[in-house]
């Protein structure tokens, strides 16, 4: 698996091609388009079409690996 900080990514915000999670604010191209879309999930603007279900995620555990990139408990 590459090292996520090597991984390009398209910009949720702008759709510009870069490697954003090399920065703090990935996948996002700068702070402000993160902090944008995390208005937009205050206001509900954003949200999930459902509540999750446990089987879900079935099958992408595998392909997230481990690293400092994940959440931690």
């Amino acid at each position: 698996m590459k090292n996520p900080s090597e991984l390009v990514v398209r910009c949720p915000r702008c759709r510009e091609r870069g490697t954003w999670f090399a920065a703090s604010w990935g996948p996002f191209c700068s702070e402000r388009y993160r902090l944008i879309d995390l208005g937009k999930w205050f206001n509900e603007e954003h949200k999930l079409s459902r509540e999750l279900r446990p089987g879900d995620f079935e099958g992408f555990d595998d392909d997230l690996g481990t690293g400092p990139h994940l959440d931690r408990p």
